[in-house]
């Protein structure tokens, strides 16, 4: 028997509509929705410890996101044929719904929880990862777990100058924004898209709109929530408080911590001076109060030094380095810096650095998408990478993490529509952060820029990048440019922007408190646009423009178009044909089949070989036209008549046969042309007798008057 069913529906407004449903699946997880939309239906479920680790003093949540080959009708690829680790598309999913949740549990909620969230069916139009989020806050709410604030998230996209909520994917290639926007009832919490330079005012309006279709799924998600019968709430033992350790380090540290904060400093400097006003609070307590309150001391001392740092911003406008709210710290650039690559970049602003290098292929180095909701491939991707030591430290390397997939997916959104339609090469960038004190992925994206140029790829546009932040105690507030990492950990706000000289192209921003109001959103975005501006005209100082070709080391790429009937012949027998030529050119030739043409890439350095390959392509491809004249070159003599070669087209060979040698009956061959005789003949299309192409030298030729017979 079908136990009871809690379902709420969500009407878009346009005949579409999106279901939530509870009481049918995975009843022994603390929470458990179904979400459809279309025929798309996703199961989430969450559960958390009963208890936590008393060692542990931060929230380990877990939010999980996996598509199943199954729900698109699809095997697996690979050799196990079973689902293994998640791909980066799968990552990036999971990244926009924990950015969004991790905030909003109680700060001092510590238990193990789990949010798993699984694609069971697909619908080809209907995008999974604008349901997510939804699904895993309606799994909260149906729980008992400490999750008060419910969200929810939408995708937002403009289709003709009109706003569109979850449009589909083919929808979606017609649109000029494609942003993803996470928020409770009351303010915005997470932002991540890309944009085809739309301005600042047209970014804050898609967000408002978002806003308002969230807050309708939140009001179905509390309608289930009531119908279900709200669980009562789980209690659990909370950090350990001590009011009189709280004072006691606060008298001792806070004005230490603000002296040093508002003299500005480097980091190394900073944090050396911090460490030592920590020494001395814990200086103040007796080793068995250290053994028994050690944790709460550290814990205040983190929450003092935050105080102070704050107040240092809000009351006297100066920042841990010493800068003014709207500075961007100093910037270097160099291009070229590595001799043998296509292209690179050095970005430096402050203490981060990034180091990106271009590498330009064939489309058979396309980055290839196979996941049960999108399959593709790439021809322009950024990988980002982030080791331990551009921070100073010696950590265990454990193969790409989240943050590395996030970072990177940022930068190429960021870029990737400056990259020309017509651009006939793959093309990766890696950037190498070797410094991190503040958004690398926003240098990322300014040393990629500069790398792209420098390899010889025609921009549309350079796009730099900036990472914003936000101080406020609810009354006063302070927007931050170019953010130190400090800045981020103890603000309130991490705000990234890209962009042209002429729009915004992509952006990504983290809200860690309730309640953003829209204006402080509207000045940091027009404080992100000058600060963003700076940072470009430092990128065109250093190079004005793309170099006008690729590289001498770099591959050229030439493309051709072939019709389909020749793809066999270039290609040849078991790929003889092909595999001959490269090796003997020194190329990689790539033919792919689109509309019955063939579409060939030649990639080479040395221009001759590119050459050889292309006089190859016309030989093959070589198709005379009736009655026009051609040079052709005698290449073996036989008693009937010779075999010329079109001069135009080497290989391409015909019988010249010896009845079309000359006008005069010709009893040899030889008494007319010989091996290596260049002359013109007439095309006289194929023979109906023969089936043979059929050319002829006497058709050029006068023909002599006929003699007259005599009676």
């Amino acid at each position: 028997m079908i136990p009871q069913l809690f379902v709420e529906k969500i009407d878009l407004g346009d005949g579409r509509s999106i279901t939530i449903e509870t009481g049918r699946l995975a009843k022994q997880a603390d929470g458990s929705v179904v979400v459809r939309m279309g025929d798309t239906m996703i199961l989430a479920t969450a559960v958390s410890a009963r208890s936590a680790n008393p060692n542990v003093d931060f929230l380990p949540l877990t939010v999980d996101y996996r598509e199943k080959f199954a729900a698109a009708g699809r095997f697996p690829g690979g050799f196990f044929k079973r689902e293994a680790r998640p791909s980066d598309s799968e990552v990036l999913t999971m990244r926009l719904v924990d950015r969004v949740l991790r905030p909003l549990f109680p700060d001092d909620y510590h238990a193990e929880t789990q949010v798993m969230i699984q694609l069971m069916s697909h619908d080809g139009e209907v995008m999974p990862d604008a349901l997510a989020g939804l699904a895993a806050s309606a799994a909260l709410a149906v729980s008992d777990i400490p999750f008060y604030n419910l969200i929810s998230e939408v995708r937002v996209a403009r289709i003709d100058g009109k706003f569109v909520i979850n449009p589909s994917r083919t929808e979606l290639e017609k649109s000029d924004i494609d942003m993803m926007i996470g928020a409770s009832l009351d303010s915005v919490a997470m932002v991540e898209g890309e944009m085809k330079e739309i301005s600042e005012a047209e970014m804050v309006e898609a967000i408002k709109f978002a806003h308002e279709a969230i807050k309708v799924q939140i009001q179905a998600q509390l309608r289930l929530q009531a119908a279900f019968g709200k669980k009562e709430i789980r209690t659990y033992e909370g950090e350990k408080e001590n009011e009189e350790i709280y004072k006691k380090v606060k008298a001792a540290a806070y004005d230490k911590i603000y002296n040093i904060a508002k003299v500005g400093s480097a980091k190394h400097e900073r944090s050396a001076a911090f460490a030592e006003v920590k020494e001395e609070v814990k200086a103040l307590f007796t080793e068995e109060e250290l053994a028994a309150d050690g944790d709460l001391v550290s814990k205040y001392f983190y929450k003092t030094n935050k105080e102070a740092v704050r107040n240092v911003v809000l009351e006297l406008g100066v920042r841990l380095d010493g800068r003014k709210t709207t500075d961007i710290r100093p910037i270097w650039c160099e291009v070229d810096y590595l001799p043998r690559v296509h292209g690179s970049s050095l970005f430096t602003r402050g203490e981060t650095q990034a180091l990106a290098t271009v590498t330009l292929g064939t489309s058979r180095e396309a980055n290839q998408i196979d996941s049960p909701s999108e399959q593709g491939e790439e021809k322009f991707y950024l990988h980002y990478n982030f080791p331990p030591f551009s921070t100073g430290e010696a950590k265990p390397l454990r193969g790409t993490s989240r943050r590395e997939v996030g970072h990177g997916n940022l930068a190429q959104r960021a870029l990737k529509n400056m990259i020309p339609v017509d651009c006939p090469y793959t093309i990766r960038i890696v950037s190498e952060v070797l410094e991190s004190n503040g958004s690398s992925s926003m240098a990322t994206v300014c040393a990629g820029t500069m790398a792209l140029m420098d390899a010889g790829v025609q921009m549309v546009k350079p796009v730099s990048g900036i990472a914003m932040g936000l101080i406020t105690d609810g009354d006063k507030f302070a927007v931050l440019s170019d953010i130190l990492g400090d800045e981020d950990h103890l603000g309130d706000m991490d705000f990234k922007v890209t962009g042209t000289a002429d729009g915004i192209t992509a952006c990504q921003m983290d809200i860690k408190i309730d309640g953003l109001r829209y204006d402080i959103m509207e000045q940091a975005l027009g404080q992100a646009r000058e600060g963003r501006l700076h940072i470009l005209g430092k990128l065109t100082e250093t190079i004005a423009a793309p170099r006008a070709d690729v590289k001498a080391h770099a591959p050229k790429i030439i493309t051709r178009t072939i019709p389909g009937n020749f793809i066999g012949a270039l290609i040849g027998p078991g790929g003889k044909v092909i595999q001959e030529l490269q090796k003997a050119t020194g190329t990689t030739i790539v033919i792919n089949e689109v509309d019955e043409q063939g579409v060939i890439e030649i990639l080479g350095t040395d221009p001759a070989g590119i050459e050889a390959v292309l006089a190859k392509i016309k030989s093959i491809t070589f198709k005379p036209q009736m009655g026009e004249a051609y040079e052709v070159k005698v290449i073996k003599m036989l008693d009937f008549g010779a075999v010329v070669e079109y001069t135009a087209a080497p290989g391409n060979e015909v019988l010249l046969h010896v009845s079309e040698l000359a006008w005069e009956r010709t009893e040899n061959v030889t008494d007319v042309v010989n091996m290596g005789d260049v002359f013109e003949v007439k095309y006289l299309g194929v023979d109906p007798k023969t089936k043979k192409e059929k050319v002829s030298r006497k058709a050029l030729l006068q023909r002599p008057p006929r003699e007259e017979k005599k009676e």
